[in-house]
């Protein structure tokens, strides 16, 4: 059993802040991260009524008009949580998340726990994201890629194994990447393995690493992509293509956070943050017994799943800028636009490839087409296919070649507004310094200057760099 001092190392260890109150609702305990929280000493807090010291929130409000705790009068249910914001002592505000539960006690000293957990660093990240028209090489301002932004920042402030789902093309590599570079480990390793590029033994091989001799062809000794992230983050591109002999290895490496080179018997430690991404339906495969489950749930401690494009063609416009600005390298610099037809036939297309087919696509288009502007005309046959079945604008093309389609590429009117406004507000908070600006935005200098130019933005942001 443990000793009454055990406990108490064991509850100041924990993150959330611990009141054991009685049944009067008076405090008879408290823990190290509540006293952090509310900023008092515990001669300050013990022996109070518990609404005394949140006074002023809501939860304390609630308490004076029922006469008794919301929060006590559901324990015995579903948990009641309450999002509050506290004064301490030193005039800080603190934002806190509020749960309780009833304790199995026959006595009086302590009947109830209620939690505290610090919601300091959740703000942040979600304020940090909120904004953001890019993470990494993520781009994006719709409700779908915005709520993936929060969850990579949050998943990058942990070191708990990350699954990421999603199908061929969205981009599962790019948010791995954002989880690296966000992370404190961005100053080491990022490695990835595609799965499916190797057979059986060579995956083996190319994971663990291998001993001299250890099979035909192994004239070194060579370390595996474990070893080689060693401090930094291994992203392992296709699990789901992993054989079952293989998965094994990679739960003990999850368990014991060690490997075993291929002809050796001696583990080797490794410090890897491991990142797995997958289009398979992984819970299909458990069920069927083509993926272990007990790996699955090892690797799934934080699961991201990135929407498809369909699912985002708000953000069509954003990721055709973005696009056109890597391929022009690829185009001796080539400057070249999308008519508001070709953007239209663009937004009426399914991209069963993604964001994948767009890049594609895009390229296609910057072959085929004559001079500087992209016209229906120019894109792939089954992209324009879609245009005509959501019956886009006919007579485009006889329009264009007369110099009549002189409304290039401009996006759509709600995202934009929403993407201006956004561009604005940044440029203010910084003082027009555009520089400081992009770094907030998740841009490219070049790209803010872009898109001030597009929004007529670029006279108002000051001359600042």
């Amino acid at each position: 059993m443990i000793s009454l001092s055990g406990l108490t190392q064991f509850l100041d260890n924990l993150e959330e802040g611990i009141l054991f109150l009685d049944r009067r609702r008076q405090v008879v305990a408290i823990n190290k991260a509540a006293r952090r929280m509310l900023g008092r000493r515990d001669d300050e807090i013990l022996n109070r009524l518990c609404p005394g010291l949140f006074q002023g929130t809501a939860c304390a409000r609630n308490c004076e008009k029922q006469g008794g705790c919301a929060l006590m009068a559901t324990v015995r249910g579903e948990k009641l949580v309450q999002d509050l914001v506290v004064q301490r002592p030193d005039g800080e505000l603190i934002p806190l998340r509020m749960w309780a539960m009833q304790l199995p006690s026959d006595t009086d000293l302590a009947c109830y726990a209620v939690v505290l957990r610090d919601r300091s660093q959740e703000l942040r990240l979600e304020e940090a994201a909120s904004e953001r028209l890019q993470l990494g090489g993520l781009v994006g301002h719709g409700a779908a890629m915005q709520e993936l932004f929060r969850q990579i920042l949050r998943a990058a402030a942990s070191e708990a194994s990350v699954l990421v789902t999603g199908e061929s093309g969205t981009g599962k590599e790019l948010v791995a990447r954002a989880l690296h570079d966000n992370s404190s480990r961005a100053r080491g390793p990022y490695l990835r393995v595609h799965c499916a590029a190797f057979p059986e033994q060579l995956l083996e091989a190319e994971l663990f690493g291998h001993a001299r001799g250890a099979f035909t062809g192994a004239a070194t000794a060579r370390e595996g992509r474990f070893e080689a992230a060693h401090g930094g983050t291994l992203l392992l591109d296709e699990i789901g293509e992993v054989p079952l002999n293989v998965q094994v290895k990679l739960l003990r490496v999850l368990q014991e956070r060690e490997i075993e080179r291929l002809g050796e018997n001696q583990p080797r430690k490794v410090d890897v943050r491991i990142l797995a991404a997958t289009h398979r339906d992984l819970p299909a495969m458990v069920r069927h017994g083509a993926f272990r489950a007990d790996l699955y749930y090892r690797l799934r401690v934080l699961p991201l799943h990135v929407p498809a494009l369909r699912e985002r063609r708000e953000d069509i416009p954003l990721l055709v800028d973005a696009l056109l600005d890597n391929l022009r390298g690829r185009h001796q610099g080539r400057e070249i636009q999308l008519s508001a037809e070709a953007l239209d036939a663009l937004g009426a297309h399914d991209w069963p490839g993604n964001v994948r087919e767009l890049a594609n696509a895009l390229e296609y288009a910057l072959v085929h087409a004559e001079g500087a502007t992209v016209l229906p005309r120019h894109l792939p046959p089954e992209v324009r296919q879609s245009a005509r079945g959501a019956d886009a604008p006919a007579k485009v093309d006889d329009m264009a070649s007369a110099g009549l389609a002189q409304s290039y590429y401009r996006p759509p009117a709600g995202p934009a507004g929403r993407e201006r406004e956004i561009l604005s507000r940044a440029l203010k908070e910084c003082g027009g310094n555009r520089a400081e600006a992009a770094r907030r935005l998740g841009m490219s200098r070049t790209t803010l200057w872009k898109r001030l130019k597009q929004y007529g933005l670029d006279e108002d942001a000051g001359r600042s760099a």
